[in-house]
């Protein structure tokens, strides 16, 4: 009952977070998400049942169906064409990094060599998710994005072998160099194969599903969302990387959607919209759990190297990673300046590094040198957020922004509606159908008043219900103004590039719009079922 009431407090402030950010969309909802987290804290009656943060729970529940679905948005032949590079940034880089941080850490005193090397590791996994946050409004250039993708997707496992090694280093004061090697190639490869075969048997039963008489849409659309909850704690179970598993079956999904669209388009639009609502609720939830706890901790814990210590150490931990990666961009990747800096800015820190952080309460790392960790990663965090989300500004061009579009795009909405009305006008119907179908397509300017809708509300509950011949003609009347709108935009569609991706939003509305009014509940129950 606690996890339940502390997940809906924390859903429910995510929920707030994404208003906010419709208020103000200059600011990404990944900072508003970590500030509403923070004020959360100072709000004893909704911080007292928010449960202790669980690395487990937090890596399965949240990050790996974000993991999954982010897996799902990428085809798996661009995988394949990059598979050369995602190797140099997941393992080279990822090692590379590891070195540079690790002894830049002790040869400064902040820490002994283990714990240094403990955050080193943990410094490691970039989020493509938290990048987002630092190129809203700008225009991330195809190869760079691409590579920063692709690693983010793939790097998490090496971190998790990685601090493995180092906790074990830590504990018994000694490195296992072959035994590590053989658990990062078990677990990769094993995470790999077991992701690949797994998610292709699941396909195929769902295919032989959509072709038969059993197949259910809720029941699809369920088996659907939980597959990546049951991939991970499988692998996990079998002793591989469960974050792998869950990337590799989410590009196996990729194809399957691509080739199994239109055999169901409902259940694959469904699908669409309930994993962009999880993404969204998800993506925000992480930079709220991330700002609750980071004040959580600072306000509460005692640190047993001095209480600004952690600073200094995320400073340096962040300092020596962009430098890295800097430096790999220009003499491994032959990126020039520009795109070097790019790419080295652009391994934004997340959901992982703080769940890879907590993951050390159930090893010997002592209290204070835990709290310590925390803080630090917390404070990597947050410059790998802030620092690019500045220079960026400088190295990015603008992308055209949804403000830029909207006066256009409310100008093209205003002109697609009155080519549906003058259809509609012109076509011979009874005064209260023709009334009703005019209104509902005003209502598409998004500019009809609260009192408006008030009084259409109180006609339809004091009118007679549509006879079975007014619903058929009430239903042909929008199927021919809908008709128009998508041929209007058609035209505008070519003639406006620019605004092209609004259009087609527009064209999408306007198909969505006409599947409420096509189907059995526009006639008569009793008909709908002959």
């Amino acid at each position: 009952m606690n996890l339940m009431v502390s997940s809906f407090i924390l859903v429910l402030a995510a929920v707030v977070s994404i208003f906010i950010s419709r208020v103000m969309p200059q600011i990404s909802v990944n900072y508003l998400s970590l500030i509403v987290g923070i004020g959360l804290f100072f709000i004893p009656v909704l911080s007292n049942h928010i449960e202790n943060f669980n690395s487990e729970i937090f890596i399965g529940l949240i990050v790996a169906p974000l993991l999954f679905f982010e897996g799902q948005a990428t085809r798996l032949n661009a995988v394949g064409k990059e598979l050369k590079h995602i190797i140099q940034t997941t393992v080279g880089l990822v090692i590379l990094a590891l070195i540079v941080a690790g002894f830049s850490l002790a040869g400064l005193g902040l820490v002994g060599l283990p714990l240094a090397f403990i955050l080193a590791a943990i410094s490691t996994p970039t989020d493509a998710t938290a990048m987002e946050s630092v190129t809203n409004g700008l225009e991330m250039p195809s190869t760079e994005g691409t590579f920063l993708k692709m690693e983010s997707l793939f790097n998490d496992a090496s971190g998790i072998i990685l601090l493995n090694m180092a906790v074990l280093w830590y504990a018994n004061g000694y490195i296992n160099y072959g035994q590590t090697i053989i658990d990062f190639i078990i677990s990769a490869v094993g995470g790999v194969l077991f992701g690949f075969v797994s998610a292709w048997i699941m396909a195929l039963f769902r295919q032989v599903l959509l072709r038969s008489s059993y197949n259910s849409l809720n029941a699809s659309l369920l088996m659907y969302v939980i597959t990546p909850f049951i991939l991970y704690y499988a692998a996990e179970a079998i002793h591989v990387s469960g974050i792998i598993t869950v990337v590799v079956a989410g590009l196996v999904h990729n194809a399957e959607a691509q080739r199994s669209r239109l055999i169901n388009a409902q259940q694959v639009h469904f699908a669409f919209d309930l994993v962009s609502m999880i993404t969204e609720i998800f993506n925000s939830m992480v930079f709220v759990v991330l700002g609750f706890m980071f004040i959580k901790i600072l306000v509460n814990e005692q640190f047993g190297h001095g209480s600004l210590n952690f600073l200094l150490i995320g400073l340096v931990l962040y300092i020596s990673n962009v430098l890295v990666r800097y430096s790999y961009g220009r003499l491994r990747l032959s990126f020039k300046n520009r795109p070097a800096w790019i790419f080295a800015l652009g391994g934004v820190h997340g959901a992982v590094t703080l769940a890879l952080a907590y993951t050390l309460t159930d090893t010997a790392v002592g209290r204070g040198d835990f709290n310590l960790v925390l803080m630090a990663a917390s404070t990597l965090i947050i410059l790998s957020m802030v620092v690019p989300t500045i220079i960026f500004r400088w190295l990015l061009k603008p992308a055209l922004t949804d403000d830029e579009a909207t006066s256009e795009i409310d100008q093209i909405r205003v002109a697609m509606v009155h080519h549906a009305i003058d259809t509609v006008q012109k076509m011979y119907l009874p005064s209260n159908v023709k009334e009703s179908v005019i209104f509902d397509l005003m209502t598409q300017k998004q500019r009809t008043r609260t009192r408006d809708f008030a009084r259409a509300w109180v006609d339809v509950v004091r009118r007679p219900e549509f006879t079975g011949a007014e619903k058929e003609l009430e239903m042909r009347a929008f199927m021919n103004a809908l008709e128009q709108e998508r041929q209007y935009l058609d035209m505008i569609s070519q003639r406006e590039v620019k605004y092209q991706k609004y259009v087609f939003k527009l064209y999408n509305e306007t198909l969505l719009a006409e599947s409420l009014v096509i189907g059995p509940t526009i006639f008569d129950k009793d008909k709908a079922t002959e």
